[in-house]
């Protein structure tokens, strides 16, 4: 079967049908075209200007010209400005960028009031006109230019309708704020609720004993009932260990503590970065409860010759009701209720309610004297500090006649006196100056002698019995020791002390500088809510290799 011829259906090109027609036909053609062209350049050469002045525009219109189409679109929104009472900054062809960025301030008010109307759907469409403004903006600002007219105008103008029918929904400007305001003042009280239960659980955190505490003084315990050797080591010491004890020429340091970690971290600190470790001497008061296995602890470990003396508080016999005011104070039925009673909006605050202020241990500090009757100057240590320098010094610094040395916390106005006590009382309001500077616990050089002749502690005894029904202030040591030590403490170089390391930051360079490292807070490093980035000062002196530790802690 022959196949087809293919016959070519295409259609003739342009030029081809052009080059067909008769020469006359293509001539009279190309007249007419730039006949045309002639007559369209004449009529635009003869429009109005859109720049021109007022006079000339009306001038033109009266002549039957075309106006431009930016004035077109201005007469289109003649009738919703009036009604939006938009200014004519807003409209001014010169400002595309704040113009956009005034309405999308404005746009998001709405947007909130909308969705406390329940009005979703208007949310949405403002929200959705917001991002297209944002977009013109975001645009403009990554090329290095400014907003141009033709892709800001009609953005302008759909959210002048949306902000327009938002004034004829009511979203008033007035009730728009207060409502924001009562928002505002919800979610305050929000933040204060769970501010509050941040400091509660915080609080239950820092006074729970951490599993690798427990089990180390439980297996410290059990070392030292099995071990004679370790009852050995405190019991038969030597002529020359027992006058180190009372030698006013050594460096004698004292820590009250239960917790054998913390103590241990204080007791290797200072005898690592200390220049002469064997003439220091460490001065350990713990409870019943500690004792054994504080004790079955340092008889363990050597501290670089230096001597440890422990006692336990139990042992005081001189420390009873009759004697100490706020022993006294805890067999009164009110005392005790103020102490414990948690329930209801009188209740004791939380953070008052910390054992810490009822142990014995905690109020040793204010019986130094008489605890080491035959020593004449000491330095007091917080079990939560880490000692970086050597402080063999501060056994040298004259104190001018004072009772104590310490570093002085009045650089915020929060640390005076005002700030821990009650300056409404009038036995406070007649003794004290209310801006006196505060002072800090933890790192504290003691003269004996001065404090004997001064009578510190019959001080002491005195503003504890006048705070039997805690007016003169709550709880805790640090005011009765403001009171008892008011205008006999000389203060020390800042470097001494550096606080902070257990609620807040402190600058690094200070920390670099400090001799003594205190995490004073419920932040404590051997803690699991202690800050991470201090845990490393506290942490480099533990020893984890030590079996015990292994066994407690890195299991």
């Amino acid at each position: 079967m022959r196949r087809r011829p293919f016959l070519d259906q295409r259609r003739p090109s342009f030029k081809r049908r052009w080059q067909q027609r008769p020469w006359w036909v293509r001539l009279a053609l190309s007249l007419l075209l730039a006949l045309a062209c002639v007559l369209l350049l004449a009529v635009l050469l003869g429009s109005p200007d859109p720049g021109a002045s007022p006079s000339t525009s009306t001038a033109s219109s009266g002549s039957g010209a075309t106006s431009s189409p930016l004035l077109r679109q201005r007469s289109y929104l003649e009738g919703i400005t009036d009604g939006l009472n938009m200014t004519d900054e807003m409209l001014s062809a010169r400002s595309f960028s704040r113009q956009l960025m005034d309405q999308i301030h404005l746009a998001k008010t709405y947007v909130a009031a909308a969705k406390e109307a329940n009005n979703l759907q208007f949310a949405a469409e403002l929200s959705a006109q917001i991002r297209r403004a944002q977009s013109i903006l975001a645009h403009a600002a990554a090329h290095g230019g400014t907003v141009m007219e033709q892709e800001a105008e009609k953005a302008i103008r759909d959210m002048s309708v949306l902000l327009f029918q938002a004034q004829q929904l009511r979203y008033d400007s007035g009730i728009t704020i207060m409502k924001l305001k009562g928002q505002i003042q919800s979610l305050e009280e929000k933040s204060k609720a769970e501010a509050e239960k941040s400091t509660k659980y915080g609080q239950i955190a820092a006074e729970e004993l951490p599993k690798g505490l427990y089990c180390l003084g439980v297996r410290l315990t059990m070392e030292w009932f099995k071990n004679p050797e370790l009852q050995r080591k405190f019991s038969d010491r030597s002529p020359a260990v027992q006058s180190n004890l009372r030698d006013n020429s050594l460096y004698h340091f004292c820590v009250f503590s239960d917790n054998i970690l913390a103590v241990s971290v204080v007791v290797n600190s200072t005898a690592i970065n200390s220049k002469h470790p064997q003439k220091i001497v460490f001065h350990l008061v713990t409870d019943e409860l500690n004792y054994a296995p504080m004790r079955a602890w340092f008889a363990m470990n050597d501290y670089r010759g230096v001597t440890v003396e422990i006692q336990k508080v139990e042992d005081f016999t001189w420390l009873n009701a009759s004697y100490v005011p706020v022993l006294k104070q805890l067999q009164n039925a009110a005392t005790q209720k103020f102490y414990f009673s948690g329930s209801g909006s009188r209740g004791t605050p939380v953070k008052f309610r910390n054992p810490k202020y009822l142990s014995m241990l905690n109020h040793l500090r204010f019986y130094i004297p008489e605890i080491y009757p035959e020593l004449q100057k000491v330095v007091f240590l917080d079990d939560d500090i880490v000692v970086q320098k050597d402080l063999s010094e501060l056994f040298t610094i004259n104190l001018n006649g004072n009772v104590m040395g310490a570093v002085e916390t009045c650089m915020e106005t929060f640390h005076r006196f005002h700030k821990y006590l009650n300056h409404s009382h009038p036995l406070i309001r007649a003794h004290f100056d209310p801006d006196a500077c505060g002072w800090a616990f933890g790192m504290n050089v003691l003269d004996l002698i001065e404090w004997r002749n001064k009578n510190v502690t019959g001080i002491y005894h005195y503003w504890q019995e006048r705070n039997a029904d805690h007016t003169l202030w709550k709880l805790g040591s640090l005011p009765p020791g403001l009171l008892a030590f008011y205008g006999l403490v000389e203060a020390l170089d800042p470097k001494w002390h550096v606080l902070g390391l257990g609620y807040t930051t402190v600058d690094s360079a200070t920390i670099k500088e400090g001799a003594v490292l205190h995490y004073n807070g419920n932040m404590k490093p051997w803690l699991k809510i202690g800050m991470e980035k201090y845990k490393g000062f506290w942490d480099s002196y533990v020893d984890y290799s030590h079996p015990l530790i292994q066994q407690c802690f890195m299991r």
